[in-house]
């Protein structure tokens, strides 16, 4: 049986929670970024304090930066199920993914094609359709215009032998909901393509096992994974080696550094390393046990199990609420809690008039625009947004509900 998530203990760790300029505020905008935990603030500090030096000389400053960059890098593949040099650190995953198809554009024949969604976050879809100049043929995995969703069926109508990679999100930043990654891999593997998932919605919501999972490529944003302001980026090897280097040409046989043509923050990617002490500080906690990649997946379950018992009731209220169109699932189970409604008037003027009740939320169109025009919603209007993580307290959503109420 599932421990139940501590969340008092949760809280503790976070230092926004305890900052006086933020008491009676209820943060719901943490789909555009997390507080960062403790352990990450404690690391980057030390590092500005004690090790802000150029990393990997021989004096004691320099080695022990060198030694805090890989630690991180080595901890965070072990969670995610990867081998350490298959995980890359650069300055965000919109960068990361602009870098990626600037490697494909090369490595790609003109006639053969990508898949894309009209589900994605403009990060991953605006640099591969950008290949169609070069005569890379752009495929399109359309969303159900009512309820956003993307449909495995109408992907396998779209592959074919002239199909090298399928970009999709694990879940997009509006609509919320979770796409099969391993039903879609594997259809898309069958085909002979590559695969490239947009973690960056569900990494806040539990790190997976990527190896398990099996896509080629996987990206997500450590400023909304509780750390510092990093991309991160899974490259499995087989595809890596295949890819033309990217980088400096002395770092063409660095499976990590292929793709990060600039230099690493030494300091964030140090950093990094915190987000692995939380999850260890949450699974010694609750009592998880095993290598890595085996407590990574019980924090995973544990944050999940808690989101989700928060979040079905936010469901509720909003699909009996007539003036409002929630858009992605109904059940919470099927969902990250990322909640986007279409109102009679702009997403943002509900954020500000929330505000006033200490709800801290969004509204636009959040880099979405392709799912918003697919579902028919005007973008000047855009839409509201209320989304949360595992730090967020009964309470919070409780006072999230009374304040709808009111501005709704």
């Amino acid at each position: 049986m599932t421990a139940k998530l501590d969340n008092d203990f949760v809280r503790a760790q976070f230092p926004a929670f305890d900052e006086p300029s933020l008491q009676g505020q209820a943060f719901f905008e943490n789909a555009g970024g997390s507080y960062t935990c403790g352990p990450v603030i404690d690391r980057l500090e030390r590092y500005y304090r004690q090790r802000k030096v150029q990393p990997y000389a021989p004096y004691g400053a320099s080695r022990l930066a060198g030694e805090e960059m890989d630690e991180a890098r080595s901890r965070l593949s072990a969670m995610l199920g990867v081998s350490e040099d298959e995980l890359s650190f650069g300055p965000s995953t919109t960068q990361n993914t602009y870098v990626l198809a600037q490697a494909f554009r090369q490595w790609m024949e003109p006639g053969q094609a990508i898949v894309v969604t009209d589900q994605d976050h403009e990060a991953n879809s605006g640099p591969w359709r950008r290949l169609a100049d070069d005569g890379i043929e752009i495929r399109e995995w359309q969303i159900d215009p009512e309820s956003g969703l993307l449909n495995v069926a109408d992907l396998e109508n779209l592959l074919d032998e002239n199909v090298r990679l399928v970009c999709f999100p694990h879940c997009s930043n509006i609509v919320g909901a979770l796409n099969p990654i391993v039903e879609i891999t594997a259809a898309a593997h069958a085909a002979g393509a590559f695969v490239c998932v947009d973690g960056v919605s569900y990494a806040p919501h539990g790190f997976v096992n990527v190896g398990d999972m099996g896509p080629d490529i996987y990206l997500f944003s450590a400023y909304k994974t509780y750390g510092p302001h990093q991309g991160l980026m899974v490259m499995r090897r087989e595809l890596g080696t295949l890819l033309p280097n990217q980088a400096h040409w002395f770092n063409a046989d660095s499976l990590y550094k292929r793709f990060t043509p600039a230099g690493p923050d030494h300091a964030q990617v140090a950093a990094s390393a915190g987000m692995a002490d939380y999850y260890d500080a949450l699974a010694t906690h609750h009592g998880i046990t095993g290598e890595a990649a085996e407590r990574t997946r019980g924090v995973h379950d544990l944050m999940r199990g808690y989101e989700t018992r928060l979040l079905q009731p936010v469901l509720d209220y909003l699909a009996e609420k007539n003036s409002v169109r929630l858009i992605g699932p109904r059940e919470a189970e099927a969902k990250a809690p990322t909640v986007a409604v279409e109102l009679a008037g702009p997403g943002e003027a509900a954020a500000e008039k929330l505000a006033a009740h200490g709800i801290m939320a969004g509204g636009g169109d959040f880099y979405g625009s392709r799912p918003l025009k697919s579902m028919g919603i005007d973008l000047e209007k855009g839409v509201l947004r209320l989304s949360f993580v595992h730090y967020t307290s009964p309470e919070e959503v409780d006072k999230l509900l009374n304040a709808l109420d009111d501005v709704l």
